[in-house]
């Protein structure tokens, strides 16, 4: 019997996946504006032997790793570096699919990028605009963790320990701890169209969406 931790009950429980035979593994993977390190080889060498494992069990298993290409560390960089965003975000993505090369992990079945994803990302934003979970505030839509019952459960922490002064952008949220879905365009940075006007997706969608 396989068992793993759940983060949720804190505690091993045994594998059931939710169809039969067959498992999907989905790992948070690198935002790329600079060159790969050790932290983020860490979860694809751990899950790439997960995977291994459970198809020597028997399990039809699926791992997705995604890519973030556009966020407001690469979009600083690019602009540092004087390149387009997209070229960095190449150069980086070659890095770091070479050092899993190097490091023999190769189950990896998808690399979902987020900029191959904005349509997805708007569709899910929307809808959540739709049933009152997000609010559109001077182009920019947060989510409003007050509608999430259960908000913070998996961490373990509480909103008030999480709300923190909202950043720069404070003063446009309803709490401070609500998070961008969608950023509205601003000088220099690459956007799209969306119905709350052109703009970028938040960190926080993208692999909701992916």
């Amino acid at each position: 019997m396989i068992r793993l931790y759940n983060t949720l009950s804190k505690s091993k429980e045994p594998l059931e996946p939710v169809t039969p035979g067959k498992v999907g593994i989905y790992l948070c993977g690198p935002t790329v504006y600079k060159p790969s390190h050790i932290g983020h080889m860490v979860g694809p060498v751990i899950f790439d032997a997960v995977k291994r494992y459970l198809v020597y069990s028997g399990y039809d298993t699926t791992l997705v790793i995604n890519v973030t290409d556009v966020d407001d560390k690469l979009i600083a960089e690019s602009n540092a570096r004087g390149v387009a965003m997209a070229d960095l975000a190449a150069e980086m993505t070659a890095d770091y699919m070479n050092n899993l090369h190097e490091l023999g992990v190769d189950s990896i079945d998808q690399f979902p990028r987020a900029t191959d994803h904005i349509g997805d990302i708007i569709e899910l934003t929307a809808k959540l605009v739709d049933k009152g979970f997000a609010y559109e505030s001077d182009g920019d839509v947060y989510f409003d963790i007050t509608k999430c019952e259960h908000y913070g459960k998996l961490s373990g922490r509480s909103i008030d320990d999480m709300r923190g002064l909202g950043g720069g952008t404070a003063e446009r949220k309803r709490s401070a701890a609500d998070f961008a879905l969608w950023k509205s365009a601003k000088p220099g940075e690459p956007s799209w169209k969306s119905p709350w006007g052109n703009g970028r997706p938040g960190w926080h969608i993208e692999c909701s969406a992916m």
